[in-house]
């Protein structure tokens, strides 16, 4: 992904973005499938936003379960300093689910004062707003999941709002079934039990991560 196709630099010229780069002193890093991208705790005030690739923001508890928070896509923003810091010894980090490279700023240098009085300064932290604010509403959607009861209402809840986005019946899972199991915050075989039931009902049909979602009135109203 080129600079200018990132939400962050959105209405900035490409010779400035350049020059902005220098100025924050930004970093390109990469990173290989399975590598940790930030550690919340460890990130020392910086914001990243990915480049190019796909990323899982990963929540670890004391006794090491692992939570799907949210997907990272290209262009999204993370850090440490865009969320709660983790209580009760829980590990949040942002994992690497794919080839990828991001791109890290510090969070200071984004929020004081430009030195040198940039023009672009102020429409840099414009769009890292909309970006946090993407990102919250991403948050509030896995809420709105994991509030229903049971695992049939929780997968009811996330393939209607996959529905809503993509403005169709058909659609990708952002991740696969075991990932989707995380997400949902259930066991991943208790899971398959229920899609298989919903399955039998006429109710979804799954082909690798291609979803057709075909719920009834009386199933919309439950």
């Amino acid at each position: 992904m080129e600079y200018g196709e990132l939400a962050l630099f959105r209405g900035i010229a490409g010779s400035e973005v350049e020059a902005m780069i220098q100025c924050f002193r930004m970093r390109r890093v990469r990173f290989e499938p399975g590598q940790t991208i930030c550690a919340y705790g460890e990130s020392c005030g910086e914001i990243g936003v990915l480049l190019r690739g796909q990323a899982d923001l990963l929540r670890f508890d004391y006794a090491g379960t692992r939570t799907i928070l949210a997907r990272v896509e290209a262009g999204d923003a993370f850090g440490e300093v865009l969320a709660f810091t983790p209580e009760l010894g829980d590990c949040v980090e942002v994992v690497s689910s794919s080839e990828s490279e991001a791109l890290f700023m510090e969070y200071d240098h984004l929020m004081k004062r430009c030195e040198k009085a940039c023009s672009y300064h102020s429409k840099l932290v414009q769009n890292m707003f909309r970006l946090v604010t993407e990102q919250t509403r991403r948050l509030s959607r896995r809420v709105e999941v994991l509030s229903r009861r049971s695992i049939r209402e929780k997968l009811q809840c996330f393939f209607r709002l996959c529905r809503l986005e993509a403005g169709a019946d058909v659609f990708s899972l952002p991740f696969t079934l075991s990932a989707l199991a995380d997400y949902i915050s259930t066991d991943r075989s208790a899971m398959m039990r229920e899609l298989k039931k919903m399955r039998e009902e006429g109710l979804v049909s799954i082909e690798g991560r291609r979803v057709t979602w075909r719920e009834d009135d009386a199933t919309a109203r439950s």
